[in-house]
């Protein structure tokens, strides 16, 4: 039973790099652009990893979501900021480390508490894809406020609500489609595997 698990972690864990991989580099699959910035929802692969393999998986997608927004940076922006911003890995990587901490984390507090799979895994989503949201967005307007600012066509002090737009504007679309689809394939994650009961 012990080798039948260690089976299926190790094959959905290399399923779920090569998708954010393929989602990552294949443009619209994991990024649509709008102007100056993108739609992201390539944060759902790193959601369904640390809820369905642990934290640790989760925090791993995560950084290879990271080195890859790096990479796609330098070698094929979608916005014009992007390899002014991207190719820093505070804003670029550490952001999607802590998707994966923040899901893997929070599931398995929720979980223990409720005992309810579905319930866990839609505050787990939410959460997560809020902390990327904040993180990314915070980390543009405090480290790169001018260049940002003059992107968004609109000053340093105005720069802020602009965020909070987005957040408003891309960040909810987000947040609602992980808190969908995040616990359709966990579910069906979980029925097929016996990956629950090792995870908690």
């Amino acid at each position: 039973m012990k080798n039948k698990s260690k089976a299926y972690r190790l094959t959905i864990r290399g399923i779920l790099i090569a998708i954010i991989i393929v989602q990552s580099m294949v443009p619209f699959l994991g990024f649509i652009p709008l102007f100056v910035t993108s739609l992201t929802i390539i944060h759902i692969t790193v959601i369904v990893a640390s809820v369905t393999l642990g934290t640790k998986d989760g925090m791993l997608i995560g950084l290879i979501w990271g080195l890859l927004t790096m990479f796609r940076a330098w070698t094929m922006p979608t916005t014009p900021i992007d390899t002014l911003i991207f190719t820093n890995p505070i804003v670029s990587v550490v952001p999607r480390i802590l998707v994966g901490v923040v899901a893997g984390l929070l599931f398995s507090f929720i979980y223990k508490k409720t005992k309810k799979v579905s319930l866990s895994t839609i505050i787990a989503s939410g959460a997560a894809s809020l902390t990327n949201t904040v993180l990314v967005l915070g980390l543009m307007g405090i480290i790169y406020t001018a260049p940002v600012a003059q992107a968004y066509q609109t000053t340093s002090k105005g720069l802020w609500t602009v965020l909070l737009t987005i957040v408003g504007t891309n960040g909810i679309p987000e947040m609602i489609a992980a808190m969908v689809i995040t616990p359709l394939i966990v579910g069906a994650i979980f029925s097929a595997t016996d990956l629950l009961e090792s995870r908690i």
